[in-house]
């Protein structure tokens, strides 16, 4: 148990993510401690999880969050409901002063991946943390756009169906539109493109990710040892976080590059990365990597942000 000064935090949403997320922080806090967990479903069981574990619980939604006797000593809050509801939530908690980490593709603050941006933009009200395949993509993205132009990047991310909760379904278009932009704005691509597959086998498949670039003629080389250095950042808190194979390398000539809209009549390079994201099955299953990663960037997030308020607090 870390009996420093702590930071009280509350979690919007008691489905998957936001359950695995609690238990995060109750396991591995530093900074933050667990103050509350909010629900809509009074039967859900991330809530009478809650409140096994001693947590303040409320099945009122953010109503009941600004209800409860405790809320003015919380200064952080993870929103993991949907995009929809988030602008909402965002809006009343900002009345509040709260600083809000958005699990979200509602991004309405800056995408955040911790090993790309998290420094520069750590301060903002609010953290969008992008999508799954965001936080497993655009380190490599950023590794590639470190020693060359990226002119093209395109993700695809494999998921199991079975992890792909109500949420994760109804924020699919929005998944799309926000890992592509976030490819751009943070990973450094010129142009984005993401892919989502929902994959149906039985027993569930870890999740994977595949990340293509396409850049002018450089040195495989040095390609291969930034991707590499960037995959060990990552693993520092994401553990299950790994490439699953060499960076492979084609060479594109000028006679094809007509072929790459993307490409100069030079002809360049296209470097394909190759990811296994395994969870830490805290309280979801091994194979849901997809949501251990969006919950292990968030709790990153968090204490960064609980760091910077102590800091200020004199701490």
């Amino acid at each position: 148990m870390n009996h420093c000064a702590q930071i009280s935090a509350a979690i919007i949403g008691s489905g998957n993510i936001g359950t695995d997320l609690m238990i995060k922080i109750l396991r591995h806090g530093q900074r933050l401690k667990m103050a509350a967990m909010v629900g809509i479903d009074p039967a859900s069981d991330g809530l009478a999880r809650a409140n096994r574990l001693g947590v303040a619980t409320t099945h009122e939604g953010i109503d009941g969050l600004l209800a409860l006797p405790d809320f003015g000593a919380i200064k952080v809050v993870f929103d993991a409901t949907s995009a929809g509801a988030h602008a909402h939530h965002n809006q009343l908690l900002q009345q509040h002063g709260v600083r809000v980490i958005d699990l979200t593709p509602a991004a309405i603050g800056p995408y955040v991946v911790p090993v790309v941006n998290l420094q520069s933009q750590g301060d903002a009200s609010n953290l969008n943390m992008v999508t799954c395949g965001g936080q497993a993509t655009i380190p490599m993205v950023a590794a590639v756009a470190s020693v060359t132009d990226v002119y093209y990047a395109e993700i695809v991310a494999s998921i199991a169906s079975r992890s792909a909760g109500p949420g994760t379904r109804a924020n699919i278009d929005e998944f799309t539109e926000t890992t592509s932009q976030a490819l751009q704005t943070v990973g450094g691509a010129r142009r984005g493109k993401a892919i989502i597959i929902l994959n149906p086998a039985e027993p569930p498949l870890m999740m994977r990710d595949t990340v293509f670039c396409l850049t002018p003629p450089c040195d495989p080389h040095a390609i291969s040892a930034a991707v590499t250095a960037m995959a060990a950042r990552v693993q520092e808190y994401v553990p299950g976080y790994r490439l699953k194979q060499e960076v492979q390398f084609e060479t594109i000539s000028p006679a094809d590059a007509r072929y790459y809209p993307d490409l100069g009549p030079e002809g360049g390079l296209k470097a394909s990365i190759f990811l296994e994201v395994e969870g830490a099955a805290h309280y979801l299953p091994a194979y849901a990597g997809n949501l251990d990663i969006m919950t292990s960037a968030a709790l990153a997030c968090g204490e960064h942000i609980a760091a910077r308020l102590l800091q200020h607090q004199g701490a």
